[in-house]
């Protein structure tokens, strides 16, 4: 069997349950290596809480250049209550935004897909959210969060306020714009794109330069442009009508949030974001769950693996372009939920409780 060239994955476990996530993902990777004559190499290193705990700062030089040599990135999760009190400079949090900034991370891909096993978890009714999948894009280096001005001031009568601009460009609309749109046309071929160009000048750019991008190179996608308020009531309303939706920072934010409870499984989702292509084809990438650290239940073995073995998923497809390997693995994970197995965080009647390394256990079973 030929070797594949070899490929280097950053794994930055972080804080809380991370280490506990990312262990299960070490281990699928060495399973591919072993019985996929694939040759990924792995290298770990500390991020978040844990890379100020030793060294002062939530990651370091050598650790962010580590990940720009990198085929892809696949972090755990950062932050904890311990270091709620550290100056903002120094948070977990900043190493994700660092990371996201730095490596020009522009487009985050967010799935929203209700597993048939967890179809009764959903707070919506079975049959509005039996086998939805929405796979959101949200621009993630622009509006509101980065631009500027921004900042608190004092003004007259003692009073401050607070500035925060919402601001995009051309360039930056497309850019994202092309992602969903290529996205779709693996797809069901249907993009949604959200704003509020109604009220909002950034907004109206927004609708119209996805507007002429799509008429220009994509042609053959149907595109509908809504405004992001319709589609957070349509999405409870009616989510299977949306196949790709792709949105600006703000809103994707929160939509991708709203998506994410219809499915009743958020410790399952998985996300990516993703760079500009370079002229020989490669990109920089970072995979992550959606969830959190969850502090309370770090070391306690009852983690869910699920949305990270996911992101690892999303990574083989995005980043390296084996889509047959990631169909394997999303297929062992549906395998391993059709037998009733479950973490405590989705236990239902019926089901039997399996701990964090369990869960590996029978996904690499269902690998083999």
């Amino acid at each position: 069997m030929i070797k594949i060239k070899k490929r280097k994955f950053l794994l930055l476990p972080g804080d809380g349950i991370g280490p506990e996530v990312i262990g299960q993902v070490k281990r699928i990777i060495n399973w591919f290596n072993k019985n996929k004559s694939l040759d990924f190499e792995i290298d770990e290193e500390l991020v978040g809480g844990a890379a100020y705990d030793k060294h002062g700062t939530p990651i370091t030089d050598e650790v962010f250049y580590k990940a720009l040599e990198s085929e892809a990135v696949i972090l755990g999760a950062v932050g904890g209550p311990k270091w709620d009190n550290l100056e903002f400079s120094k948070k977990p949090e900043r190493a994700l935004l660092k990371l996201r900034k730095e490596l020009k991370l522009f487009a985050n891909l967010r799935p929203a897909i209700c597993f048939k096993q967890l179809v009764d978890a959903s707070s919506l009714k079975p049959e509005l959210v039996s086998n939805l999948d929405i796979m959101f894009v949200r621009e993630l280096t622009g509006g509101i969060y980065f631009g500027e001005p921004r900042g608190i001031k004092p003004i007259d009568n003692g009073e401050r306020k607070g500035i925060n601009t919402h601001v995009y460009t051309t360039s930056e609309i497309e850019r994202v714009a092309r992602v969903a749109f290529d996205l779709a046309r693996k797809r069901n071929n249907k993009v949604t794109s959200c704003e509020k160009s109604n009220v909002m000048e950034a907004g109206q750019l927004w609708k119209e330069e996805v507007q002429a991008i799509h008429e220009k190179e994509y042609k053959d996608v149907e595109l509908n442009h809504m405004l992001a308020d319709n589609c957070a009531m349509q999405l409870v309303r009616n989510p299977k009508q949306f196949d790709v939706i792709v949105t600006d920072n703000l809103f994707g934010d929160m939509l991708s949030d709203e998506a994410a409870m219809l499915t009743g499984s958020l410790g399952l989702l998985p996300s990516a974001s993703l760079g500009s292509k370079d002229k020989d084809g490669n990109m920089r990438s970072l995979y992550e769950p959606v969830h959190g650290s969850a502090p309370d239940i770090a070391g306690k073995g009852t983690a869910n693996p699920i949305a990270t073995i996911l992101s690892f998923g999303m990574a083989l497809r995005y980043s390296l372009d084996l889509d047959k390997e990631a169909d394997t693995l999303e297929k062992a994970v549906q395998d391993v939920l059709d037998e009733g197995l479950r973490t405590k965080d989705i236990l239902s009647k019926g089901t039997k409780e399996v701990s964090t390394s369990e869960m590996g256990d029978a996904i690499i079973s269902k690998l083999q």
